[in-house]
Order: structure tokens, then C-alpha cells, then sequence
């Protein structure tokens, strides 16, 4: 025996359809979608070029830094953006004048190859001169430590590391 379906189940159940439209109707989270520098209207540019009343308003819009870093930090509490001098990059440029090569360099330029520099090098390159110097004039102890020591050799091995360590050292400055 079948039993009765209700009226109201008949017209839900029978309905198969294909939709077209969006299940939201149109509705859209618009905190999902990221607005770049290039989308968005002209109110909303001009709002978000007061900063801080766009954060207040779209605080889940992140403002994009494009990579860069800041110049200080903002203090704790209010808005206010306090600048450091030390984190303000400091670009060193060369004088050019007068200066004859130009910034090409040809294709047909020979390829230069240089091996690894070691820690070999380095020694050679900052210590050797002196140790040869003192053995030519007989001025090393029969452990072969110089009689004579410099300012840099006489240096302990933990005051040598903070003096490398230290700020503008640079060991090819005289």
C-alpha cells in the first residue's frame, strides 16, 4: 500500500532545473577578493591614501609595502610614525667625473675565471708579507713567534673576533 505524499513535497521533489544565476544572488564577500594598487574606484584610492582611516575602516585590507622596508616604527597606543635615521638606507656613490670607461661591457671581452678564495688566500693576503719579513731578519722565537709582535698580533683570539665583528672594520683599510 503506497501512502499519500504530501502537496507541498510534490512541487520541491519534481522540481529539477538547471541554474544559471549564483546561489548568493549576486551577493559577494568582497573582503575575500585583494585590490591591488590598480583595482578599485577613485573614492577608494582616495581613501586609502589617508592611511590611517583606511585601516579604520577595511581592517582586513592589508596595504601592500611592494617589498620595501620602513624607516622607523609606528608607537604603541596612537598612529603616530616615528622615524629612525639609522634604518633610512644610505646610498654610496662614486664620483664619476672625468671618469673614461663607460657602463658597456662587449660580449667579445674575454672570460675571466677566478678560483674559490680560501682561507689560505686570506692568510697570505693579510699575514704572509709579515711572517716572511721577520724570518728574513731572524726576528722569530725558536716556536717561530715574533720577537716583535704588531698591534694585530699581539691581540687575544676573543678580543680579535669583537674587533672583526665591530662596526666599519674592515681589515683591507692602513
Amino acid at each position: 500500500m503506497l501512502l499519500p505524499i504530501p502537496t507541498s513535497l510534490v512541487s520541491y521533489a519534481q522540481c529539477r532545473a538547471l541554474h544559471t544565476s549564483a546561489s548568493l544572488l549576486g551577493k559577494r564577500n568582497f573582503r575575500k577578493f585583494l585590490l591591488g594598487p590598480k583595482a578599485g574606484t577613485l573614492a577608494f584610492k582616495n581613501e586609502r591614501a589617508k592611511e590611517v582611516s583606511f585601516r579604520k575602516k577595511f581592517p582586513d585590507i592589508d596595504i601592500p609595502d611592494y617589498g620595501t622596508r620602513p624607516t622607523g616604527a609606528h608607537r604603541l597606543g596612537d598612529s603616530t610614525f616615528i622615524t629612525v635615521p639609522e634604518m633610512i638606507p644610505e646610498l654610496v656613490v662614486p664620483d664619476l667625473t672625468d671618469f673614461n670607461l663607460k657602463p658597456y661591457v662587449s660580449y667579445r671581452c674575454p672570460e675571466v675565471v677566478q678560483e674559490e678564495f680560501t682561507a689560505r688566500d686570506l692568510f697570505n693576503a693579510v699575514y704572509s708579507d709579515k711572517i716572511t719579513a721577520d724570518f728574513e731578519r731572524g726576528a722569530l722565537t725558536e716556536g717561530g713567534q715574533p720577537r716583535e709582535p704588531s698591534a694585530e698580533e699581539s691581540l687575544t683570539a676573543e678580543s680579535a673576533r669583537q674587533r672583526a665583528r665591530g662596526v666599519h672594520t674592515d681589515i683591507w683599510e692602513k
